[in-house]
């Protein structure tokens, strides 16, 4: 059973590994075409969706991840990652090493993601109330989530947001307001639960 076991886990690796390749070498294609800068050992598992306003910038740094199919990420993956720069003079810059698992991130005015930020699986990140032409719709704000922020399954990061260096934001959270470094933090809205000690 265990010898089973083993060969089932080397084909699941194989397949997603050659998968892998031949998803990245089509993304990497429609970047192009769509005017998405990009940097080296970007991956992806699945086709993300990048819509940009024909002025917008998109910047994707070094080895970042993009994992859109159901079973790419072990907890589920229940939509592709869209990644989404909606006015001329939009703005959405990704450090290195980023992560995302289903994500979503719409930007209208200016989101940043330093180095090493993990987006768990189904995340949301928008600068925007969007249906911009309702009256009732507040101004775009720019969101900066800064390096080695992890954000849990389901979180969403809403406008107008910082969120500090080697913080973790907790699954199903809604991040209304600016969160400090180095602190766990859950909840909607979300607040500070504790400090992360240094190590």
């Amino acid at each position: 059973m265990k010898k089973l076991n083993k060969i089932s886990n080397f084909f699941d690796s194989l397949f997603e590994k050659v998968s892998s390749r031949c998803y990245t070498f089509i993304m990497i294609m429609k970047m192009k075409i769509n005017g998405v800068q990009y940097n080296n050992k970007i991956k992806f598992f699945g086709i993300t969706k990048f819509k940009k306003s024909s002025s917008a910038i998109i910047m994707i740094g070094t080895n970042c991840s993009f994992r859109s199919t159901h079973t790419s990420n072990l907890i589920g993956v229940n939509r592709p990652c869209i990644f989404s720069a909606l006015t001329a003079e939009a703005v959405l810059k990704v450090g290195d090493n980023c992560g995302f698992s289903g994500t979503v991130i719409g930007c209208f005015n200016e989101i940043i993601l330093e180095d090493n930020v993990r987006c768990g699986a189904n995340t949301l990140i928008t600068d925007s109330d969007w249906h911009l032409d309702d009256p009732r719709v507040g101004k775009s704000t720019p969101i900066k989530i800064c390096k080695n922020v992890w954000l849990g399954e389901g979180v969403k990061v809403l406008k107008g947001v910082v969120i500090g260096e080697n913080t973790v934001i907790g699954a199903g959270s809604i991040v209304t307001k600016s969160i400090p470094d180095n602190v766990i933090a859950a909840g909607n809205p979300c607040r500070v639960i504790k400090a992360i000690e240094k190590k």
